[in-house]
C-alpha cells in the first residue's frame, strides 16, 4: 500500500473500532510524524465521563507528551469524522500541519460542513486539508453503530413494558 493516507486513515479506523468495541461512537485518530505514529485516540466520551474525552483531543495530549511540546509542527492528523468546534480549535492551537479526514459530519462538523475553523484565513495557524479518504468506510462504521444502536435501545424499551410473570 503505497498511499501514506490511506495507511494512516486505516490505522485511524481501528481506533474507532476500539471505541465501538466500548459502546461508543467510533471516531478514531492518529497523529503521525515522519512516518510514525506520535499519538492516537478514540472517543472515549461515556466512559471517562468527560466532554474532552474526543478522539482528537486525546490523539493531540499523547502526541505532546510523546514529543515533549505543545507545539505538534511537522505533524499529520487522520481521523475518521470531521473534526467538531472544540477538536477544530485544538488542531488550530497545536500547529498541525495537515488534517486527513474520512467522513465529513453536517450536523456539527467544523471543517468545511457548519464552519470552517481549521482553514479559517483569520487565524494565525491553517493546516492543510484534505478530506474524504475512505469515506465510505468511515460513514460505514457511524450509520451501522446508530444503526444498531436504535435496535438495542428499542429491544430494552420492549423489555421494560414485558410484563413480568411473577
Amino acid at each position: 500500500m503505497a498511499d501514506p493516507d490511506i495507511r494512516f486513515m486505516k490505522r485511524a479506523i481501528h481506533q474507532a473500532r476500539r471505541a465501538a468495541m466500548l459502546g461508543e461512537v467510533p471516531i478514531g485518530c492518529v497523529i503521525v510524524r515522519n512516518g510514525q505514529v506520535v499519538g492516537r485516540g478514540y472517543n472515549r466520551r461515556n466512559t471517562d465521563h468527560t466532554t474532552l474525552a474526543h478522539a482528537e483531543l486525546l490523539a493531540i495530549d499523547r502526541a505532546s507528551r510523546k514529543l515533549g511540546d505543545w507545539r505538534l509542527e511537522g505533524c499529520t492528523m487522520y481521523v475518521t469524522l470531521e473534526p467538531c468546534q472544540m477538536c477544530s480549535g485544538a488542531i488550530v492551537q497545536a500547529r498541525i500541519d495537515r488534517v486527513v479526514i474520512g467522513a465529513m459530519n453536517p450536523k456539527a462538523g467544523c471543517a468545511g460542513s457548519i464552519l470552517n475553523i481549521l482553514e479559517e484565513p483569520r487565524f494565525n495557524h491553517q493546516p492543510e486539508v484534505k478530506r474524504g479518504v475512505l469515506e465510505e468506510e468511515c460513514s460505514a462504521l457511524l450509520t451501522d453503530f446508530f444503526k444498531d444502536l436504535r435496535v438495542r435501545v428499542r429491544e430494552e424499551k420492549l423489555q421494560k413494558e414485558k410484563p413480568s410473570d411473577g
